[in-house]
């Protein structure tokens, strides 16, 4: 089996199983796709951006895609292609933007994954903690990355300029990226992080993470990082060593190296991060 066709099928999350019809009348092209999931979802910290209630119920939890698509019908019935007003979206978070891209291009047979990293463009100040698509150009013989949460306001009031379904190769950092250019010193690991919390720590969030997404395990004990306490932020000699192993591990597995058995091996050894345990 190739590294694509690790991609291609449909797994728990992507799956729109029922709803898949909802797909048969979106645009051809992947910049189509992308600008559709853009206006499905509104993301729960960007809420005020379009003068939603406060009182809303804002789900953070990210859904399997095939429960996004019926709560997606059930607030406004009709085509995916339709206007949705932001009050007739489903709430989300950056991965739900990039599983629902990643279901509708599986489903057209293309090769597509969900990575997490950081971007360069949502805070000036940081590199900032994100989940982006990734889908496979034949043609090319290269992996592309789209970023389906850029809708027409977020794209103007952040002065985006690129295509955001075929981004600058330095616009997202993958984890392993982020980790290696910290652990070199290329670029210091404070400047990555979420909010408040930055550093190699979160880098060693987002590293599990991502890896556990190449496997298709987008979601993991991994994203509940905000409970961790203290004493589990220290990283010890033997932790980074570790990741420093996985890092390479994923770069080699990027560059065609056929490892996706020892990923998933080492993503099966990984499903609880310390601080559930």
């Amino acid at each position: 089996m190739t590294i694509q066709q690790c991609y291609v099928r449909q797994d728990a999350l992507t799956d729109p199983g029922a709803f898949a019809g909802a797909y048969d009348d979106l645009p051809e092209t992947i910049a189509g796709l992308r600008e559709v999931v853009s206006g499905l979802i509104v993301h729960v910290a960007l809420a005020q951006l379009y003068d939603m209630p406060p009182d809303a119920p804002m789900i953070r939890q990210t859904q399997p895609v095939a429960d996004r698509l019926q709560a997606t019908q059930a607030s406004f019935a009709g085509s995916l292609t339709a206007t949705r007003p932001p009050r007739n979206r489903t709430f989300g978070t950056c991965r739900d933007y990039a599983l629902l891209l990643c279901s509708m291009l599986r489903h057209r047979s293309i090769p597509a994954r969900v990575r997490c990293g950081f971007a360069t463009y949502i805070a000036g100040d940081i590199y900032h903690d994100h989940w982006i698509c990734e889908y496979w150009s034949p043609g090319e013989q290269r992996w592309r990355q789209a970023d389906a949460q850029l809708d027409a306001l977020q794209i103007e009031q952040q002065q985006i300029t690129f295509d955001c379904a075929d981004l600058p190769r330095d616009a997202f950092l993958t984890a392993a990226q982020a980790w290696q250019l910290a652990r070199s010193n290329a670029v210091a690991a404070g400047a990555f992080g979420h909010a408040g919390t930055t550093g190699l720590w979160f880098l060693h969030v987002n590293v599990y993470r991502d890896l556990l997404s190449l496997t298709n395990r987008q979601m993991s004990d991994w994203d509940g990082w905000r409970d961790a306490t203290p004493d589990n932020k220290v990283l010890k000699i033997d932790a980074l060593a570790e990741l420093d192993r996985i890092a390479d591990m994923v770069t080699a597995f990027e560059n065609g190296a056929e490892q996706i058995v020892a990923l998933d091996q080492a993503a099966s050894h990984r499903l609880t991060p310390p601080w559930h345990s």
